[in-house]
């Protein structure tokens, strides 16, 4: 493990030796060296506020929500330096600390970001709440590959007239709250985007966790394309653990949603249908107190939604989401009440 380790951080480092000398902005767009005295460095807040209903069919029992009240603050201190701290105010009715990292952007195409963050992995998980398109998430976004830590990052846009971008980090891997322990090994995630063409986006990453003495590797392929009205997304997902600790996952996520124009009140309406599953999986802590071997956390199953979103806006900014789950367990999986058939209704606000 030290040796993949070892062969990340290298490659983290041999990316500044390709790069072009200028400055990048915090959205990675390059700076203009002439109009840098007139640049305003004010920092700008965001916010996303996601309020919901959900009616479980088995059980004939609703429940309101807060999914998410999050405020971040982004913005440049000097040309090549940003910085982003974002905290959830009601994570299911729970404070969080999301984002806190300050990056820099030493030459043309390259970021370092130091700090606590999301880690470059698969494309469902890295979305921000306001950029889904479910009212809950997939299960690669939720319990498979969904992953915040603290570490370094390092992301490289090649120069290439094919669009090739490049993500890797090391991080601690004993989450965002417990920050002070020693490590002999480190976590480890790198991603790769390739923008084949205008709306054409293939994915591929790779993950190594240890949330005790287990690693888990994840492997990941994702390819979504896109048009004027049409998103269709595909990805899957293969995590292994070390000396058989627990058997492999596998994790399916794929979606289509198509905008349909309006003109009055709503700016679109959105129909989407998605189709998603997961294998037995451990979170490679919980163990079964009788055998002291890694106990499943979360059951094999399949789930089908149907969904319509009216959106005041073309992009992700007011929009009122009316979703349908129906899940699908074989025989022996156990059913956790949040992940049963039901309707949600779902207002997300970004500002």
């Amino acid at each position: 493990m030290k040796k993949t380790s070892l062969l990340v951080l290298a490659f983290m480092l041999a990316l500044p030796l390709a790069a072009q000398s200028t400055g990048n902005n915090e959205d990675g767009k390059a700076i203009d060296k002439e109009k840098l005295e007139t640049k305003d460095y004010l920092p700008e807040v965001h916010g996303t506020i996601r309020s919901k209903y959900e009616y479980q069919t088995g059980m004939g029992a609703g429940r309101f929500e807060v999914r998410n009240a999050r405020v971040s603050i982004t913005g440049n201190i000097l040309p090549i330096v940003a910085y982003k701290a974002e905290i959830d105010l009601s994570d299911e009715g729970q404070i969080k600390m999301l984002d806190a990292y300050a990056r820099i952007f030493p030459t043309k195409g390259l970021t370092v970001t130091a700090g606590q963050m999301r880690v470059p992995f698969t494309i469902d998980a890295h979305r921000s709440p306001h950029q889904q398109y479910f009212a809950n998430r997939s299960f690669i976004a939720k319990q498979v590959g969904n992953v915040r830590d603290v570490g370094l990052t390092l992301g490289y846009t090649l120069p290439t007239d094919l669009p090739i971008i490049l993500e890797g980090g090391l991080y601690n891997g004993t989450g965002l709250t417990n920050q002070k322990v020693w490590h002999k090994e480190v976590n480890y995630s790198g991603k790769a985007q390739f923008l084949f063409t205008k709306g054409l986006n293939l994915t591929l990453s790779v993950q190594g966790i240890q949330p005790e003495e287990v690693w888990m590797r994840s492997y990941d392929a994702g390819m979504y394309y896109e048009t004027n009205r049409f998103h269709i997304e595909a990805e899957y997902l293969y995590k292994q653990y070390s000396d058989n600790a627990f058997k492999d996952v596998h994790a399916v996520d794929a979606f289509v949603n198509y905008d349909l124009p309006l003109r009055k009140v709503f700016n679109k309406m959105s129909f989407l249908v998605r189709y998603d599953m997961m294998t037995d999986q451990s979170d490679g802590k919980t163990r079964d107190e009788e055998t002291n071997t890694l106990a499943i956390t979360d059951y094999k199953r399949h789930r089908l939604t149907g969904g319509l979103t009216f959106s005041l806006s073309k992009a992700f900014r007011t929009d009122l989401r009316l979703n349908y789950e129906k899940y699908f367990y074989p025989e022996g999986s156990i059913a956790k009440e949040s992940e049963q058939d039901k309707i949600v209704l779902e207002l997300m606000v970004r500002f």
